[in-house]
């Protein structure tokens, strides 16, 4: 399960099928530098994403069916 404290680097790391859902919202979290230091809910407030529906959509891709 992904939550808002983690860092976005782990979270690509471990999930890699999350660099979808980034994308569609026009984060290219995989190339930025930052994305091994900043927490998800660090990353949407500053690209002013509502961090609750990243959260779902990002734990939805895990259990999606590639």
């Amino acid at each position: 399960m992904i939550t808002k404290d983690m860092i976005i680097g782990d979270i690509i790391r471990q999930h890699p099928v999350t660099v979808q859902v980034f994308a569609r919202h026009g984060l290219e979290c995989y190339e930025c530098q930052i994305a091994d230091l900043e927490t998800l809910e660090h990353g949407a407030g500053h690209h002013k994403l509502d961090i609750n529906m990243l959260l779902t959509e990002l734990n939805s891709s895990l259990t999606s069916p590639t």
